[in-house]
């Protein structure tokens, strides 16, 4: 881990505020990292590049798929106790939109592009501010009320889209499973006022934990303009969760397909599935 000390963060002006960025009072290790590449090809469906300014997640949501980045990081933690802060990502962004300056961008796939500490580094926001101009179709996803801040960047750009991932209507049900990450009604409260901005608003459901459709479809529907879902699809990592809270029944297909059309209903149009 690099000296925090020695970078030329403008945050970093007191000896104490520098001590609050490490893992015993924010609860995960912070490393600063420099990264080869920034606007990275991406083989997911939908989307040319993706970006990640962090490596690591502190929402650590135990059902994440991305936490199979932990073999290739070296750390000893366990997933959602670290976060690897890429402190060249400003300086990379710059030199690549220089040679490619249009495509469909994801932000992000394996981090949150909003996870707590961007509210210091504000590494994702640095990136959005060097899109303006170009032509990328940006696409975002969180689970944090945080990406609120930047709706002044996103008025700017050419093309963007912001979801929020709303897993479940219960906040129990997100505890269990969520239990690091924000609470549902704040991501519905982001989503609101990302609409009521003029922003181009989704609600990923994903993966499909317990909920009442009808409920968050109420929820949802007017704060957004498309809601995608999808299922538990790395069940192995909840296995123990599932069984201990008898939780079987949101693998069945069967299921999961009835809730699916009990959205389509509500939705209409606006809504579609991967199952």
């Amino acid at each position: 881990m690099e000296n925090l000390n020695q970078l030329n963060f403008s945050f970093l002006k007191e000896r104490g505020e520098i001590e609050a960025l490490g893992s015993k009072r924010l609860k995960w290790n912070i490393s600063l990292i420099e990264s080869r590449s920034i606007l990275s090809k991406t083989g997911i469906r939908g989307f040319d590049y993706v970006i990640n300014c962090y490596r690591g997640c502190s929402f650590g949501c135990y059902h994440c798929y991305a936490s199979f980045m932990k073999k290739f990081t070296g750390h000893k933690e366990k997933w959602g106790d670290f976060v690897d802060v890429k402190i060249n990502t400003i300086e990379l962004i710059k030199k690549e939109i220089k040679k490619i300056n249009n495509g469909t961008v994801f932000l992000s796939s394996v981090t949150d592009p909003y996870v707590p500490i961007e509210s210091k580094f504000k590494l994702t926001r640095g990136v959005l501010e060097c899109l303006i101009g170009t032509d990328f179709e940006i696409t975002i996803l969180t689970r944090s009320p945080l990406v609120t801040r930047d709706v002044d960047i996103f008025k700017r750009l050419k093309s963007v889209e912001v979801g929020l991932s709303i897993p479940t209507d219960r906040e129990d049900i997100r505890k269990i499973f969520e239990p690091n990450a924000t609470p549902i009604s704040a991501r519905i409260r982001a989503m609101k006022r990302l609409k009521q901005e003029g922003i181009k608003t989704y609600a990923f459901i994903a993966p499909l934990l317990p909920l009442n459709p009808e409920n968050l479809g109420n929820l949802i529907d007017p704060v957004t303009d498309y809601v995608m879902l999808d299922g538990l699809n790395y069940s192995w990592k909840v296995s123990d969760i599932i069984q201990k809270h008898g939780f079987e029944y949101i693998l069945n297909p069967k299921w999961i397909r009835e809730i699916a059309k009990e959205f389509q209903t509500q939705l209409g149009d606006k809504f579609s599935a991967f199952v």
